[in-house]
């Protein structure tokens, strides 16, 4: 099979999918190995920084993308302002940031480092497709765990969740990892012993 022919299949799987695609599932599909897809998908961004393309391969994590270069995206929201997006609150953005940095956890963990009842919050990260459910804790009432998606790294110009900022300050994280000892340590004093999370 000739190159140009691989790389055309490449770049069909990932027109037709829309959403990314992860390197396994690129590899099963065109039927080429994981290796010689990552040297396509270079190869085909080659190609459309050498056409001045408005499109290139991102790489989310492990997964890759079409999509269309970020200094298009103003004529992309004003040819589809039905579709402008809304702005997240601070109560959104500090809830985001939370799961973001301690990934997966329940809302019973958001709620603790917050304060406040962060249900609805969450709920609406889910609904913008920022937050998925990452499985279930195996305690009595299974609360869902919660982690960041492949949209919420596109959002922010993130290729993984290695690219995310240090925190401001290190008693930021140290705050974070103690409500989690803390909760560990109540988990220990009752019947339960430290839940695991179960993928669904």
């Amino acid at each position: 099979m000739q190159i140009n022919q691989k790389m055309a299949i490449i770049e069909a799987i990932l027109f037709a999918n829309g959403e990314s695609l992860s390197l396994e599932k690129l590899s099963e599909a065109s039927g080429i190995e994981s290796e010689t897809v990552v040297k396509l998908i270079n190869a085909l961004n080659d190609r459309y920084e050498q056409n001045e393309s408005a499109l290139n391969i991102i790489r989310l994590g492990d997964a890759y993308q079409l999509a269309t270069k970020q200094e298009f995206g103003d004529y992309i929201t004003a040819a589809l302002e039905n579709k402008r997006k809304i702005p997240l609150s601070p109560a959104a953005m500090e809830t985001l940031t939370i799961i973001a940095y301690n990934q997966p956890v329940t809302k019973g963990f958001v709620e603790h480092v917050r304060g406040v009842d962060s249900s609805s919050v969450v709920n609406s990260l889910v609904e913008k497709n920022l937050l998925e459910e990452a499985g279930r804790l195996d305690v009595p009432g299974k609360p869902v765990a919660y982690r960041t998606t492949d949209v919420f790294l596109r959002c922010f110009q993130l290729s993984s969740l290695d690219d995310l900022p240090p925190l401001p300050n290190m008693s930021d994280q140290v705050s974070f990892d103690e409500i989690k000892e803390e909760q560990a340590k109540e988990q220990t004093a009752e019947p339960e012993t430290e839940p695991d999370i179960a993928e669904e």
